[in-house]
């Protein structure tokens, strides 16, 4: 149980990180600005601990709350002793300006949730928020996002005509080309984790992803995307010494692209 744990935490942590927003429509609060945070998964220094994710503030927005991100998919009975612990040594060892934080945990369904201990009761309404996917209802304003993450839950003789149902909304509701291949690529790699026995080829066909990869539009964005990959590498590549000319070279851009970030520096 715990290796499914593991992978299922690496998606949720994957889409979390790329598509923010997506979070915030789980739990209802679509309003907030997901531009103002940035999910990371910090390491608390001499314990074993490490918590699943934190939407930290920008600097700009610490008046806004610590969203703490725990997925939970199998019964452990000392997860809330882990949970509180795991965000009262955050709260000593990085000191966040923040007034209030909110603990989140995402359950696949309620029979996998531990017993709370009565002594975390005074906690239980003012920070704790809890989520079972097999439990919220499907509804047809329900968002892009949150039928993703409901795709993670769904079973396999669902999952597949729900991906495909979900790759076609991304496609006509994404107009972002970067947004939209991204999204696809989340899609794809839920159905792999859910079908391991699967090849690429036959889950790219099963979602006729390997048609829009044949696009114009999809092969531009991905261009796109390995150009800024590849832009992201400059200043470190600058630091370590190397010219301007040396990076044009190893990264293969064209030279004046390179002076532009390394002026932007």
């Amino acid at each position: 149980m715990r290796s499914t744990s593991v992978k299922t935490d690496a998606i949720f942590y994957e889409i979390f990180k790329a598509i923010p927003n997506i979070f915030f429509e789980l739990i209802g609060q679509s309003n907030i600005n997901s531009n103002a945070y940035e999910f990371t998964a910090p390491e608390l220094k001499q314990t074993s601990l490490r918590l699943d994710g934190v939407f930290l503030t920008r600097q700009e927005f610490s008046n806004q709350p610590l969203y703490f991100v725990e997925t939970q998919f199998y019964k452990d009975e000392e997860f809330y002793d882990r949970l509180f612990t795991g965000i009262f040594l955050y709260f000593s060892q990085y000191r966040p300006p923040n007034a209030d934080w909110f603990a989140v945990v995402i359950y696949d369904r309620r029979s996998n949730e531990a017993t709370l201990p009565p002594r975390y009761r005074a906690l239980v309404e003012p920070h704790l928020r809890r989520f079972y996917l097999n439990e919220t209802e499907e509804a047809t304003e329900e968002t892009l996002g949150v039928k993703i993450v409901r795709l993670v839950v769904a079973s396999q003789q669902k999952t597949g005509e729900l991906a495909k149902q979900l790759v076609s909304q991304a496609r006509e509701e994404l107009t972002d080309p970067l947004i939209q291949q991204k999204v696809i690529e989340f899609i794809e790699t839920i159905v792999v984790y859910k079908f391991p026995n699967m090849s690429r080829e036959e889950i790219e066909a099963m979602l006729n992803i390997s048609l829009l990869r044949e696009t114009r539009v999809y092969q531009e964005a991905a261009e796109e995307g390995e150009l800024r990959a590849k832009v992201k590498l400059v200043p470190k590549l600058l630091q370590k010494g190397l010219s301007i000319q040396e990076i044009a070279d190893v990264l293969e851009l064209d030279i004046e692209e390179v002076r532009r970030v390394a002026r932007e520096q």
